[in-house]
């Protein structure tokens, strides 16, 4: 069902909207946790973490699909918010085909490159073919990843959240059992992993295709619909090149962390690969929850109902708090049996990495919550200056510390102190930049209503 988020108590709409976008996001998550699950408990340590060392690289693909997805969703928004039904399908096809040629392009990309990524990283040789084996065949998957990505884009731009979630939720649950089917049931190894995991993206991302276009159906228009326009391109591109540049520098930033986590040995490896893993989760689901954001303030923008945006953001706020007060005490207290269900060991340096590191950046995890709210609100209202203000500043002292920190008496754990640092400042740049915004919508509304 589409929702209107121009209407309505801001914190009310916002709640709605927005707790299915967190469920649908914890079920997406399914797909990388039973990926390190399976390869840790059903293969070996070496397999989790060459699936690990896989996945920072992974993320440079998926933050073009991201891309993708918050800049069709920001332009669709602001055109259903202003009713200007007929342009905003335009959007929609001109995404879909936008993100069709990207695709294409990177695939090539990552075919000639994989082992010179892995190279680049310092793969060990001990997990370096199966590192490149899981790399390859999840190549073969980012058609469904990116289309995937806009189809949910679009749902969250119609103020629909509860069809992605049905969506994930389904394919979450079936990836898990084939995951272990192909690797237990068929011992394909690190293969069985990534097979299991394309072949769930791809019922996904079909199905979700097909709903979009019967929602279209729904949504009644004159004339004939336009299926490319340069200029929204344009207006598409001004939102997605900048996040997509934005998750593209933190992946390969993660990558240069991840080169120095690898000097450290397959051990550190696997216990960072299964604690990151868990610290994805919550960082996702945060940033989910912030384009949940975005939409709302794409929306008011679009109807010329500015003075909502700030109440929608202090909403906002208390939402992802209030999730991360009970993810805080789980990581920071009980890491180490989360971190067990993916190691074949209890103890060990792998355990102790993986533990150390949940205990250390799971107290900032509303530092980090405040800024992804803030940053949704930038990508919202279209001012992405600060949006990377705010994430370039995180991204350069998490890189720089990582590397400074590692070769001092604190080893591995300066690595992870990184992850704090980073995120307090870049919090404080971004909630600044906002309450400027804030402030301006202020001095407009009473000027306007002076002028009434």
């Amino acid at each position: 069902m589409n929702t209107d988020l121009t209407v309505g108590k801001p914190a009310a709409v916002l709640w709605k909207f927005c707790l299915p976008l967190f469920g649908s996001v914890l079920f997406q998550q399914l797909y990388n946790i039973a990926d390190s699950f399976v390869a840790g408990k059903f293969i070996n340590n070496d397999a989790l973490a060459a699936v690990g060392n896989s996945y920072e690289i992974t993320l440079i693909f998926i933050a073009f699909a991201f891309g993708c997805n918050i800049g069709c969703s920001v332009i669709v928004s602001q055109l259903f918010g202003a009713k200007r039904m007929k342009e905003m399908k335009t959007a929609v096809y001109t995404g879909l085909i936008a993100s069709g040629v990207l695709c294409a392009f990177l695939m090539l990309i990552g075919f000639a490159g994989s082992s010179r990524l892995l190279g680049l990283i310092r793969t060990p040789d001990n997990i370096f073919a199966d590192s490149e084996l899981y790399l390859r065949i999840y190549i073969l998957s980012l058609p469904f990843v990116f289309y995937y990505n806009v189809a949910t884009g679009i749902f969250s731009a119609l103020g629909d959240s509860r069809t992605p979630f049905l969506f994930l939720a389904r394919s979450s649950v079936t990836n898990i059992g084939m995951d272990i089917l192909f690797v237990a049931g068929f011992h394909m190894g690190v293969a069985g992993v990534a097979w299991a995991t394309l072949l769930c993206q791809g019922v996904s991302c079909i199905l979700a295709i097909l709903v979009v276009f019967r929602k279209f159906r729904h949504i009644e228009t004159t004339g004939k619909i336009p299926v490319f326009s340069w200029r929204l391109l344009g207006r598409i591109a001004v939102i997605a090149v900048p996040s997509i540049l934005q998750q593209s520098f933190i992946s390969i930033g993660n990558i240069i962390i991840q080169s120095v986590i690898n000097s450290f040995g397959s051990s550190v490896i696997a216990g960072y690969s299964a604690s990151v893993k868990l610290n994805n989760m919550v960082i996702t689901s945060l940033t989910t929850l912030a384009n949940g954001v975005s939409n709302y303030t794409a929306q008011n923008l679009g109807a010329q109902k500015p003075a909502r945006i700030k109440a929608g953001f202090l909403a906002g706020i208390k939402l992802v708090w209030i999730l991360c007060l009970p993810l805080m005490i789980l990581y920071t207290f009980f890491g180490r049996y989360l971190v067990y269900v993916f190691l074949d060991s209890p103890t060990g340096s792998a355990m102790d990495a993986g533990v150390m590191f949940l205990r250390i950046v799971a107290p900032f995890y509303f530092v980090v919550a405040a800024k992804l709210v803030s940053d949704g609100v930038h990508r919202g209202s279209g001012r992405m200056g600060p949006f990377m203000a705010g994430t370039f500043s995180d991204l350069l002292l998490r890189v720089v510390l990582a590397i400074v920190l590692s070769g001092t008496a604190f080893g591995s754990t300066g690595i992870w102190m990184s992850w704090p640092i980073g995120w307090t400042i870049a919090t404080v740049i971004s909630l600044a930049f906002n309450f400027a915004y804030f402030k301006k919508i202020g001095s407009s509304e009473n000027r306007s209503g002076q002028a009434d």
